[in-house]
C-alpha cells in the first residue's frame, strides 16, 4: 500500500474492506506490520477502513523534533483529505482515543460516529498510566510494572497463586515490549519515546464537551490503564455520549466476543 504526503510526514497507510467509512487511528507502538490489527478483527467484514502508521510510528516518517497531539490529529485529518474523505466514522483505541477526541474537537465536520475505547481525557478527568516513564532499556522491568495495570486481575494475590504462569507471562509481554520500543538509540525508539512524551501532555478535559457526534465510549473492567473512573468522566462530559464497558482489561476487544458486536452495531444504528 502506498505512502503519501501528510502534512510535514511521508504516511503509511492501508484501505480495505466494504462497507461504510471508519477511520481506525491505533494506540501506542502502533504498527500495522504487526498482526493481528485493525484489517483482521470483525470490523473488516463491515466497514471499508482506513489504517495507518501515526508519525514516529511503523513505515510513516519519525522527524527528529517533539510530536504533539495536535499534530497527530492534524495527520489524521489531512489523510481523510488525502484519500477524499470528507467524513468518516472514527474509532480510536488507548493512544488512538486521545488523538481521536483531538480530531473531534479540531475537525467537527469530518466525525459521522465516534467510538473512544479505553482511553482518557487527561487533566481532571484523569489521565492514563504514564508509560513515559517506563525504562525501555529493561523490557522485563517495563513488564512486571504494566502487566497487572494492563489487567487488574492480576493482582499480587493471583501473582502467588500462579507463580509459573505469572512468570510465562512477563517473558512473553518483555519480548513483545522489547520489539515495540527498538533498539537503545534507533530512530523505531526515537520515534516511540517522542509519542510516549506527546501523550503525556493529552488534556481535553475542558474541550471534550464541545464534540457533538454520536460517541460510543468503552473499556474494559478490569483495565488500570484507562480506569472506569476516567470513562464515566468523559462520558458525562460529553452530551451526545454513552458508556458501555466489557469483560476484560486493557485489551477488552480481544477478550470480550460482545465488544466488537455493541461496536460494530452503534456504528451502522
Amino acid at each position: 500500500m502506498p505512502k503519501v504526503k501528510v502534512n510535514d510526514i511521508e504516511m503509511y497507510y492501508e484501505l480495505n474492506g466494504e462497507g461504510p467509512n471508519l477511520l481506525y487511528i491505533s494506540g501506542s507502538y502502533g504498527d500495522l506490520r504487526r498482526r493481528p490489527n485493525v484489517f483482521d478483527s470483525p470490523l473488516a467484514e463491515h466497514f471499508k477502513i482506513l489504517g495507518f502508521d501515526q508519525r514516529g510510528l511503523g513505515q510513516t516518517s519519525k522527524p527528529d523534533k517533539p510530536y504533539s497531539m495536535a499534530d497527530y490529529a492534524n495527520d489524521a485529518a489531512g489523510l481523510m483529505k488525502t484519500v477524499n474523505w470528507d467524513s468518516a466514522n472514527v474509532m480510536g483505541v488507548s493512544f488512538g482515543g486521545m488523538v481521536a477526541q483531538e480530531l473531534a474537537i479540531r475537525y467537527p465536520q469530518k466525525i459521522e460516529k465516534l467510538v473512544i475505547a479505553c482511553s482518557s481525557t487527561g487533566g481532571k478527568g484523569g489521565a492514563s498510566f504514564p508509560l513515559h516513564e517506563l525504562d525501555p532499556s529493561s523490557p522485563e522491568d517495563v513488564a512486571r510494572r504494566w502487566i497487572g495495570v494492563l489487567d487488574n486481575r492480576i493482582s499480587e494475590s493471583w501473582k502467588e497463586e500462579n507463580p509459573e504462569e505469572y512468570k510465562a507471562r512477563i517473558k512473553e509481554f518483555a519480548g513483545i515490549m522489547e520489539v515495540l520500543y527498538g533498539e537503545a538509540g534507533s530512530e523505531k525508539r526515537k520515534g516511540v519515546m517522542r509519542q510516549l512524551e506527546a501523550r503525556r501532555h493529552h488534556d481535553t478535559y475542558s474541550r471534550v464537551h464541545q464534540i457533538r457526534a454520536p460517541s460510543l465510549i468503552c473499556g474494559g473492567r478490569y483495565d488500570s490503564q484507562a480506569p472506569a473512573a476516567n470513562l464515566e468522566n468523559m462520558h458525562s462530559l460529553m452530551p451526545y455520549s454513552r458508556l458501555e464497558f466489557f469483560e476484560g482489561g486493557h485489551g477488552f476487544l480481544d477478550q470480550d466476543p460482545r465488544a466488537y458486536e455493541v461496536i460494530i452495531d452503534f456504528l451502522k444504528e
